[in-house]
C-alpha cells in the first residue's frame, strides 16, 4: 500500500441474511434451519473500492440502509467481509453505535477503563488520562453511577471522550453529532479542528451535509451498497441533496419504489443562492454600517423546480468564526408557500447593536424539515460596522442606562 494511504478498500462486498419469521424459541430456530425460503439476502455492500489518504477528513453520506454504518464496522473489525480486501496503515479509534463496548451494569468509571482497554490503552495510560477523559465529558458528578442510569446524551459524551483520548492515527465517527446538546456538538467540532491541525485521519459518517461539506476534504455518496460518487465534499453533498429531492418527487408522485439513474457529474442544484447584497433602510448598497443602523441582508435565489415550504436561514459570526445569531424563517414563524424561478428574500437587522468590527454571514435554503440543506453558503459574505464611540468594549452595544 502507498505510504500516503491510510485506508485502502478494494472490491468489498457484504451480505446479510434476514429471516422472514420472528424466531422466539429454540425449537423455532431448529425447524427454521430446515425450511427453504426462510430468509432473504440483503446486500449491504456491493463491490466497494476507495482509498483515504493520511491526514484526510473523509465523509461518507447516503440514506438510511445505504451501507454506511456496515462499512465503518468492517473498517473497525466488527464485521468480516464476504469478499474483497482492506488495508489499514495506523491504529483505529472507532466511535460507532451508542453502547458498543459499554456495559450498562458497570459504573461510568469502570466503563472508561473497559472501553479504553478495548481501544488498546494500558492501565497506566488510562490512569494518566482518566481525569482528562472525565473532565471533557463533563460527567464528574455521575462517573460512579451505573451506566444504565445515564441518558443517551451522557453515554455519547463519555464514549466520545474515551475515543478522542485514545490518541489513534485514524478516527471512525458514525453520526457523532446526532445525539447530544449544542454545547457537546460544539466540542465535537472543536475536536475536528484539532484533528485537522494534528494531521489525523478521520472517517465521518453523517446526515448533516453542512458539517461534511465544511470539515471534510472529500466525501463519498453511497446508495444501495454501491458507490455513487467520490470527490470534493461540496460536490458530493450537492449530489446527495439532489438525490433526496428526486426521491421525494418520486414519493409524492406515487413512485416510491422507483430509483432514478442520475448523472451526478452534470446535475444542477434544485435551488441556488446567486448572490447576497447588504443594503441600508433606503435600499442603498453598502458594506460598512454605523452601529444603530438597519442592515438589510438580501438573498437572491434561483430555483430550478417548484420547492414547497422552503426555509431560508441566516447565521451571523464574528470574524474568528464564533456564532452570534442564527435565525431562519421557520423559527421566526414566517412560512413561504413555495419558490420557483428567480427572486430574493430580505433578512433585516433592526437598529443593529454591533460594536466596531467585521462580521461574517452564512446563508442557506432548507426544506421544511430543516434536515438536508438545498443550498448552503458557509460564512461566504462579510460586512463591517463602525461606531462613533471607540471606547466600547465587547461585541454589542446593549441599550442601557445607569441609576446612581
Amino acid at each position: 500500500m502507498n505510504n500516503d494511504i491510510a485506508i485502502s478498500v478494494k472490491n468489498v462486498s457484504k451480505t446479510f441474511k434476514i429471516p422472514h419469521e420472528k424466531i422466539s424459541s429454540l425449537r423455532g430456530a431448529v425447524t427454521g434451519a430446515f425450511k427453504k425460503g426462510g430468509f432473504e439476502e440483503f446486500k449491504a455492500l456491493d463491490d466497494v473500492s476507495f482509498e483515504v489518504k493520511k491526514g484526510e477528513f473523509f465523509g461518507i453520506i447516503g440514506r438510511n440502509g445505504s451501507g454506511k454504518s456496515t462499512l465503518l464496522k468492517i473498517l473497525a473489525g466488527i464485521y468480516q467481509t464476504d469478499s474483497g480486501s482492506i488495508s489499514i496503515d495506523g491504529r483505529i479509534s472507532p466511535f460507532l453505535e451508542l453502547g458498543i463496548g459499554f456495559n450498562p451494569e458497570l459504573s461510568g468509571r469502570d466503563n472508561v477503563y473497559l472501553n479504553a482497554t478495548v481501544l488498546g490503552l494500558t492501565k497506566k495510560e488510562i490512569d494518566e488520562k482518566f481525569d482528562s477523559i472525565v473532565a471533557f465529558s463533563e460527567l464528574e458528578r455521575f462517573i460512579d453511577q451505573k451506566l444504565k442510569n445515564y441518558s443517551s446524551g451522557m453515554q455519547v459524551r463519555l464514549a466520545f471522550s474515551v475515543s478522542i483520548h485514545a490518541n489513534r492515527e485514524i478516527l471512525l465517527m458514525d453520526e457523532v453529532l446526532a445525539v447530544g446538546d449544542s454545547n457537546f456538538q460544539s466540542k465535537c467540532l472543536e475536536e475536528f479542528n484539532k484533528y485537522k491541525e494534528m494531521g489525523k485521519t478521520v472517517i465521518l459518517v453523517s446526515h448533516d451535509i453542512a458539517t461534511v461539506q465544511r470539515y471534510c476534504d472529500r466525501a463519498m455518496l453511497v446508495r444501495n451498497g454501491k458507490i455513487v460518487k467520490i470527490g470534493k465534499a461540496d460536490e458530493v453533498g450537492d449530489a446527495y441533496i439532489y438525490e433526496n429531492m428526486s426521491d421525494e418527487e418520486d414519493r409524492m408522485a406515487g413512485n416510491e419504489s422507483s430509483i432514478k439513474v442520475i448523472n451526478h457529474e452534470k446535475i444542477d442544484k434544485a435551488a441556488e443562492i446567486i448572490k447576497v447584497e447588504f443594503l441600508n433602510k433606503d435600499e442603498i448598497k453598502k458594506s460598512v454600517f454605523n452601529s444603530g443602523d438597519d442592515i438589510v441582508i438580501r438573498i437572491y435565489y434561483e430555483s430550478k423546480i417548484d420547492i414547497k415550504n422552503p426555509v431560508f436561514g441566516v447565521a451571523l459570526y464574528m470574524q474568528d468564526g464564533i456564532m452570534l445569531f442564527g435565525p431562519n424563517t421557520k423559527t421566526s414563524k414566517v412560512k413561504l408557500d413555495s419558490i420557483c424561478g428567480n427572486g430574493f428574500v430580505d433578512f433585516i437587522i433592526i437598529e443593529n447593536i454591533f460594536i466596531k468590527g467585521i462580521y461574517r454571514v452564512t446563508v442557506s435554503i432548507y426544506d421544511w424539515k430543516c434536515i438536508i440543506p438545498i443550498e448552503f453558503k458557509d460564512m461566504s459574505y462579510t460586512f463591517s460596522v463602525v461606531s462613533d464611540n471607540d471606547n466600547w468594549n465587547g461585541l454589542i452595544n446593549l441599550k442601557h442606562k445607569w441609576n446612581v
